[in-house]
């Protein structure tokens, strides 16, 4: 048995060495302090295991149960959990404070595009030169962009003075796990609608085909000759 099971995994039946035990029944039940060898039998004749649950209490609390099925659906659960678990990413956007509208538009759209995935977004305006002595041109864009996205995130951290740089940090309103159902959802519809859209074409063609035909074949009957 390696050191990390020793030392994470508890007791189990005849590994609990301790002459009592405070039992605890199947279904939660208190029934009391035992001693080590009746709660063993007590296992034994419920067909279950006898689990150290409490180790340092005193004494020990111990608990009849199903070990495997216990194991078994702890780690269903955990790597379920670990499965929806959706950890917040923290984006960068760097501007400079006289920048264009077209490029102010390109800057924003990614910040929206983050926010709209659940991440947070640390803005950061860069002075040069003789831009350092006008800080306030860095805080009025970043007050202008925190207003042009204020329907998805909001200031988590307001804009201060680093160095050469200004830095504000702007928070999604809706958690990354919410963000990313959201995501998966707009994607099943437009998948859905694609669906229908190219029934629609079949059909469509169908029809289309089905008129070609019948427009063939009465013309094919008008240039049959006649008998007599």
């Amino acid at each position: 048995m390696s050191a990390e099971t020793r030392f994470t995994e508890p007791r189990i039946n005849d590994r609990i060495r301790v002459p009592e035990v405070r039992l605890v029944g199947p279904n939660g039940e208190q029934v009391g302090i035992v001693p080590i060898a009746k709660a063993l039998d007590l296992a034994r004749e419920s067909d279950l295991d006898l689990v150290e649950v409490a180790p340092t209490a005193r004494p020990p609390v111990a608990k009849l149960m199903d070990y495997g099925k216990f194991k078994y659906e702890s780690a269903m659960k955990a790597r379920e959990a670990r499965r929806n678990q959706a950890h917040t990413i923290i984006k960068e956007i760097k501007l400079r404070p006289k920048i264009d509208p077209h490029d102010y538009e390109t800057k924003k759209g990614h910040v929206v595009r983050f926010l709209k995935g659940g991440d947070k977004v640390k803005v950061t305006i860069m002075f040069r030169g003789r831009e350092q002595s006008r800080p306030e041109l860095g805080y009025r864009l970043l007050q202008r962009l925190a207003q042009d996205v204020s329907e998805l995130g909001f200031v988590e951290s307001n804009a201060k003075q680093d160095g050469r740089n200004m830095i504000m940090v702007i928070g999604p309103h809706k958690k990354k796990a919410e963000a990313k159902a959201e995501q998966a959802e707009a994607r099943a519809q437009r998948n859905a609608a694609r669906g229908e859209q190219s029934a629609e074409a079949e059909t469509a063609e169908a029809e289309t085909a089905e008129v070609e035909t019948a427009e063939v074949e009465a013309a094919e009957a008008a240039e049959e000759p006649r008998s007599e």
